[in-house]
């Protein structure tokens, strides 16, 4: 891999770490990134509850400011509150998860279902607590980087007001 996708992918990696995706450069030819070449990141404390890998997917580049992660939720564990200015995809691709939308009931989501997360709605998505789940994640920025804001975390007293198994 060149050393300038690595450092487009670094710096994705470090953007989802920190809630942002950044324009990192203009592709100029297809490229292809396989399969295991990039690092994986724990998700900080500061914006998930519990153990969370992200697996960075592919960088946002001037042209195109979408950026997609695939992010695993380990049993229990969730992210925090937020919302984002472009609005966002989750494709789950295995286990079963917990999605909600402020003020209304959580609900479950589980491999092949498909999340639209519109612009503006503050929620939260992780995994049942008894089972994990990964999702891939799509977002765009709106021309500044920032493709998501934090919010406070899901107490676990709203965490359990899931009813189902």
């Amino acid at each position: 891999m060149k050393k300038s996708m690595i450092t487009a992918v670094l710096i994705l990696a470090a953007g989802l770490f920190a809630g942002q995706a950044l324009a990192v450069e203009q592709f100029k030819e297809q490229r292809i990134i396989r399969s295991g070449e990039t690092a994986s990141i724990k998700g900080s404390d500061k914006f998930f509850t519990g153990n969370v890998r992200i697996d960075p997917v592919y960088p946002a580049n001037n042209a195109m400011r979408s950026s997609g992660g695939s992010v695993t939720f380990e049993p229990g564990a969730r992210s925090n509150w937020h919302i984002h200015p472009v609005g966002q995809v989750l494709i789950v691709t295995s286990g079963v998860g917990l999605t909600q939308e402020w003020g209304k009931p959580i609900q479950e989501i589980k491999a092949g279902d498909v999340v639209i997360c519109p612009v503006g709605v503050k929620h939260w998505h992780g995994a049942k607590p008894n089972t994990s789940m990964t999702h891939l994640s799509v977002c765009e920025d709106k021309g500044d980087g920032v493709v998501v804001e934090w919010m406070e975390k899901v107490t676990d007293e709203q965490y359990s007001e899931y009813k189902g198994n």
